[in-house]
């Protein structure tokens, strides 16, 4: 057995408590050797007077009370006297068994799941995760620690080929995604919050301002005077014809625009509605955004542009790191800030945190428990038994040695009640 490992027991008072042990010690033994000494000269004096044999009787049983407990106590830790008597030493001689026997009472009676859970409990594991992300000055080391990392992290995602499954990983799920119905159910949405409205009024009032332009009057003009009779073209009836087509517009326009409710805004109701309804359910239209997106999907410009948002983020990552920028560190200080804040104010979460700590250190106790029993019998069982017996007659010592005080008067009192006995047996 290995007893090579040491450590100190030099803690507060230590030293007034050896000293204390010390004294006791000295205490005890003189009391021993005045009984010793107390029953010699009582039995010198017996013949002097009768009274002396009860002295003469307490002095030896306390005498005898004191060295069985003297030899008791000293047993407890080493050898008396150094032989080699059996059953003593016990610390010593048990060492291994008490390191088992230690590891298992603390895996039976301090890590069952009842009490761990019981104690799990009472930590509010939220409020503490909330208080701590709340000061400032922690979540500032946290973002740089954090920031610290990411540039291994990085350089540990490019060189594992890690990047390259995810690019084929994301790849594959936007390939699987069905465009169609996601784009006809996100216009439906766009139309049921009457957007498509405003969109409506956006293209009525470029198309006013488009008509009224003068190089968009000068070309319907042509192309009225190319389809009028000469005769008309002399009257310039072209002119007339322009004007009132714009005014007839505009005006068609303007009561558009004004009138939420006109008919012609329910028939550009019905019509998107229409293309919303074919765009999820007509093949032509949903084999073409399938297309479209393969198209988009397979073109170099997109895998340049993820190369260089990558390259771009990765040397902001560098650079934050480094301390060149400090905008990056500010932000994520600033989020785990807020995220404390949100935390505190969160009762729920904090509770549903709680829980699912509770549970899982629950677990992991209930599963490393013979771990950890395994750990302190390994420990005791490497320890300097020297110390530690030192330690425990350092701790306890002052109140073993009270036993020898004890021995010697409940054997002194003994040794006094049978000499009184035997006396007056004698009398009868």
């Amino acid at each position: 057995m290995d007893s090579s490992a040491t450590f100190s027991f030099d803690t507060p008072g230590d030293a007034e408590r050896a000293a204390e042990l010390r004294r006791v010690k000295a205490l005890a033994t003189l009391v021993l050797a005045s009984t010793l000494a107390l029953f010699v000269l009582a039995k010198w004096l017996l013949p002097v007077h009768p009274v002396f044999g009860f002295i003469a009787a307490f002095a030896e049983a306390a005498t005898i009370g004191g060295l069985a407990d003297w030899y008791a106590v000293v047993a407890l830790f080493k050898r008396p006297l150094g032989l080699p008597i059996p059953h003593t030493a016990i610390i010593q001689s048990n060492q291994a068994r008490i390191a088992d026997k230690l590891g298992e009472f603390i895996q039976v009676h301090f890590l069952e799941a009842g009490p761990v859970e019981a104690k799990l409990k009472e930590i509010d594991f939220g409020s503490f995760v909330a208080d701590w992300l709340r000061d400032r000055k922690r979540s500032d080391d946290l973002a740089r620690f954090a920031l610290r990392l990411l540039p291994e992290a990085v350089s540990a995602t490019e060189s594992s080929g890690l990047m390259t499954f995810i690019i084929r990983r994301m790849s594959s799920q936007l390939q699987a995604i069905d465009l169609a119905p996601l784009a006809a159910g996100t216009l439906r949405g766009f139309v049921a919050e009457g957007r498509h409205q405003i969109l409506f009024d956006d293209l009525l009032r470029v198309m006013h301002e488009t008509l009224n332009q003068t190089e968009t009057m000068a070309m319907i003009r042509e192309k009225v005077r190319a389809e009028l009779p000469t005769l008309l073209k002399l009257y310039r009836a072209d002119k007339f014809l322009v004007n009132k087509i714009l005014a007839s517009a505009t005006a068609f326009f303007n009561e558009v625009r004004s009138d939420p409710k006109h008919p012609f805004r329910g028939e550009f109701d019905r019509m998107v509605l229409g293309f919303v309804d074919r765009l999820g359910t007509d093949q032509a239209y949903i084999d073409r955004i399938d297309g479209l997106k393969r198209d988009l999907l397979a073109r170099p410009e997109l895998a340049d542009l993820a190369r260089t948002v990558w390259a771009n983020t990765r040397s902001f990552i560098e650079r934050s790191a480094s301390g060149e920028t400090q905008v990056l560190q500010h932000h994520l200080a600033g989020m785990f800030v807020s995220a404390g804040e949100a935390l505190a104010s969160d009762a729920e979460l904090r509770g549903e945190i709680n829980k699912g700590l509770v549970t899982v250190l629950r677990s992991f106790v209930a599963d490393q428990k013979s771990g950890v029993s395994t750990f302190i019998s390994d420990q005791v069982k490497a320890w300097n038994m020297t110390q530690l017996i030192s330690l425990i007659e350092i701790n306890i010592g002052r109140d073993l040695q009270y036993i020898r005080f004890n021995g010697s008067l409940i054997g002194g009192l003994a040794g006094l009640v049978l000499y009184t006995v035997e006396s007056l047996l004698r009398l009868l």
